[in-house]
């Protein structure tokens, strides 16, 4: 049987277009053979990448090192949450995701006087009313601090304050083919991070293109496992979503979620949590219409905690369909869930590498809850209500 995305893209040119069907089921699809390219272009940039982490103070074995911020909003926002946990582990350093819409309203707050700071800023069109005003205040305010742009518009405002403020900021342009034209962020989510993966490796480059290599042959073969459970869960016609995740997982979750409640309009109530936030009063929102999803930990102690939640909600029956992803082999999972998707990195693939490949569930669900709502995926709000690049803002001094 012909896969279901492969069924949307093989669908007449026209009939793409008129069902709002052109770009996100390529821009999804597209995504494992994506990301060599990627890594090949911050491969291009290393010395320039080194240079501006040595200038930041990331690396030199200082007792002050930098107070690392990744900075974004909406989905970008996700990315460095997926980002944080690997860039501690490498740098030995104070990173924090930040959404910019808390640092624009709370900019001083972040920002002591005496502790240097370096600003990560993720944005696919590099246009976002926020990112732009941020890093405009920044470089007027904070002289000293050092910048790294990650974006996939080299058109976009913020690449090009950084080619006016080359001494102190320097972008990651990725390729304008993941400057996704649908109105959901997908491959540009996917690539951003991992150009921030190769950021936070480039110490052990080399290596880390192997993993690269290693995930875009999972992620092709994940695709077509989770296109195929995508359209089994959409059928069911869920008026709830829950996702689950911990750690750098739980950026999955916020991401997944939001992949559903942009792609359906808010026709299908999506929502996230940690395995042990849920039961703190969401679990009661998981009804006999949602689809619940839980990625789970490679981490042992992690995967406890998650396991002790599915057997939960297995005893209590809640849920209409429970979906399971995990990174190598589902025999302690198979009990509890109707779907059990197995990533087959390996036992010692972590959770820091995996975003990649887990969220593409996340989007499919998407996708095919939109067009059963029968609504565009690349124009998924009919009122307006949100547009590809968010509209611009009043900014308050």
């Amino acid at each position: 049987m012909q896969n279901p995305v492969q069924a949307l893209l093989d669908l007449p040119q026209q009939e793409k277009v008129e069902r709002g069907l052109e770009h996100t089921p390529r821009e999804i699809w597209q995504q494992p053979a994506t990301w060599k390219t990627s890594y090949r272009r911050c491969q291009a940039l290393q010395n320039e990448l080194k240079e501006k982490l040595h200038r930041a103070g990331i690396g030199l074995g200082n007792v002050l090192a930098p107070i690392v911020y990744l900075v974004g909003a909406g989905t970008s926002d996700y990315t460095g949450r997926a980002l944080a946990s690997l860039m501690r582990k490498n740098w030995g350093c104070e990173v924090w995701p930040i959404p910019s819409t808390t640092m624009l309203t709370e900019f001083e707050d972040f920002h002591r006087l005496g502790r240097d700071c370096f600003w990560i800023s993720i944005s696919r069109s590099g246009d976002s009313p926020e990112g732009v005003a941020l890093l405009e205040r920044a470089l007027e305010r904070r002289p000293r601090m050092q910048h790294l742009v990650i974006t996939c518009n080299q058109q976009g405002a913020m690449a090009q304050l950084c080619e006016h403020n080359s001494d102190r900021a320097l972008a990651v342009v990725l390729d304008e083919s993941v400057n996704d034209r649908g109105l959901a962020m997908t491959s540009s989510f996917t690539n951003m991070l991992l150009a921030g993966q190769c950021v936070a490796s480039l110490d052990r480059l080399e290596a880390f293109g192997e993993v690269v290599g290693k995930l875009s042959e999972l992620g092709r073969r994940f695709l077509a496992v989770a296109a195929e459970t995508a359209v089994a869960i959409t059928r069911l016609g869920c008026s709830r979503a829950w996702f689950v995740g911990s750690g750098t997982l739980q950026a999955v979750a916020n991401e997944s979620t939001l992949k559903v409640m942009e792609l359906t309009s808010g026709r299908v109530a999506a929502m996230s949590e940690s395995a042990l936030g849920l039961r703190h009063g969401p679990m009661s929102s998981v009804d006999a219409n949602t689809a619940f999803v839980a990625f789970l930990s490679s981490d042992a102690r992690r995967r406890g905690y998650e396991l002790d939640l599915l057997r939960e909600i297995d005893r209590k029956r809640l849920g209409r369909v429970r979906v399971v992803v995990t990174a190598n082999g589902t025999a302690d999972v198979a009990a509890l869930a109707d779907y059990c998707l197995s990533l087959e990195g390996g036992p010692d693939f972590p959770d820091e590498h995996r975003p990649a490949l887990d969220v593409m569930l996340g989007q499919l669900l998407g996708l095919f809850a939109s067009i059963a709502c029968g609504l565009k995926p690349d124009q998924p709000s009919p009122n307006g209500a949100i547009t590809r690049v968010v509209s611009p803002i009043k900014l308050y001094v």
